[in-house]
């Protein structure tokens, strides 16, 4: 009776393992991306917003009273090379809880994947100016005279400056521009690639993707608010300051 019981079970976990690669309708699925925000691992979402309780690391004590970003081009790769791209975006608005899932309009082949990345803003290919109605419609549109296009993150709040006052900051990240001759503009790319690292793809599976406000402000430049705080969209070096910071924002979280 025991040898039954047995072999009962180990049939069972047999076709439980197997269940994922042979029941039909299981080999492809949506994957759904899921950001989530902290700042040096203390968790933020728009409850925490207005209040000034954040230090970075210049010391700057700030709040964050608007965040929102882009991410397009969702791209999963196979360790021969092989990659499926998801044509699309994602406006992140964490401001107003909204997009902080990303299903994939796309079904993707259930299997493992040496990497999953995404754009964080727009490539040139498609930072086409007026291009994209919803967009549009929430003034994430860049001037004319700074290029056009669309902005790729719009960072806000208040910090305490080097007078002991409230003053807000506008944390906008945008392609950098040098518009010093208006006929002549000189840009600078400052989109990037987000590398997540191994992904393996069950059905329908959940990536988290973890983003660290607080690098923004830190590395490889101390960013000093007083310095830095607003109409920083025409400041080329800035940008490529921005550009640098985000390298490390965004991590793999769980995946479920």
């Amino acid at each position: 009776m025991r040898k039954l019981v047995a072999i009962i079970i180990l049939s069972a976990v047999v076709l439980t393992s197997c269940v994922e690669e042979d029941v039909p309708g299981l080999q492809n699925t949506n994957v759904s991306l899921n950001f989530k925000h902290d700042w040096d691992g203390t968790n933020v979402s728009n409850t925490d917003f207005n209040t000034i309780q954040y230090i970075n690391e210049n010391t700057d004590e700030l709040s964050i009273e608007k965040l929102r970003y882009l991410i397009s081009d969702v791209t999963f790769h196979k360790a021969n090379g092989q990659t499926i791209v998801v044509e699309g975006y994602n406006l992140v608005d964490v401001t107003n809880d909204e997009n902080l899932s990303y299903v994939t309009p796309i079904q993707i082949p259930i299997g493992t994947y040496s990497n999953v990345s995404f754009t964080f803003g727009f490539d040139n290919t498609d930072n086409i100016d007026g291009a994209y109605t919803d967009l549009n419609s929430t003034s994430w549109n860049v001037p004319g005279m700074l290029g056009g296009g669309y902005h790729f993150m719009q960072l806000e709040g208040k910090f305490i400056n080097n007078v002991a006052t409230e003053q807000g900051y506008q944390y906008h990240a945008i392609r950098a521009v040098d518009n010093a001759d208006p006929m002549n503009l000189v840009f600078q790319d400052t989109f990037f690639t987000v590398n997540l690292g191994e992904v393996i793809v069950h059905n329908n599976s959940s990536v988290d993707v973890k983003m660290n406000i607080a690098e923004w402000f830190k590395s490889p430049h101390q960013w000093n608010l007083n310095d830095f705080n607003s109409m920083l969209m025409p400041d080329f070096n800035a940008q490529v300051r921005m550009y640098d910071n985000g390298q490390d924002a965004f991590s793999l979280g769980t995946v479920n």
